[in-house]
């Protein structure tokens, strides 16, 4: 019997090799720009993460085009080419199966952002800067 991830435990140990194998292969897919879709090859796109599903057949790719440009025609470009880049991946990674990919927006870059707008608000500022174990009221 297989074991599958439990809730809230993490990708294993595969799923991220995999999802790396796949993340590498993928950019350097994009990164050639010799594709036959004009959306594709007029953008580059960055991959900064793909998820694997924890039976290693579906690939969560997760795509950025340079300066966020264009981001649902790249990706709606990506989902029309799918099956070709499945192929180009089958060719540079040597696995069992290879996965079917989906793709969607990295939202990596817009949480930095949030979390650094908050880390800078004046609340937070104000809190940091008390000592370890200190109040406002102790000051």
């Amino acid at each position: 019997m297989r074991q599958q991830n439990k809730p809230g435990s993490g990708p294993s140990q595969r799923q991220l090799r995999v999802g790396e194998l796949v993340r590498h292969a993928l950019a350097d897919v994009l990164s050639r720009g010799d594709h036959l879709d004009p959306v594709l090859a007029g953008h580059m796109i960055t991959v900064p993460e793909v998820r694997m599903s924890p039976d290693l057949k579906i690939a969560t790719c997760y795509v950025m085009p340079l300066g966020g440009k264009d981001l649902r025609p790249v990706i709606k470009a990506l989902a029309a080419n799918a099956r070709m880049l499945r192929a180009e991946v089958a060719r540079r990674v040597e696995l069992k199966s290879v996965p079917d990919l989906r793709f969607l927006e990295d939202t990596s870059f817009e949480e930095a952002r949030h979390i650094d707008a908050l880390l800078r608000s004046p609340e937070v500022a104000r809190d940091l800067s008390a000592g370890p174990g200190e109040t406002e009221t102790d000051q």
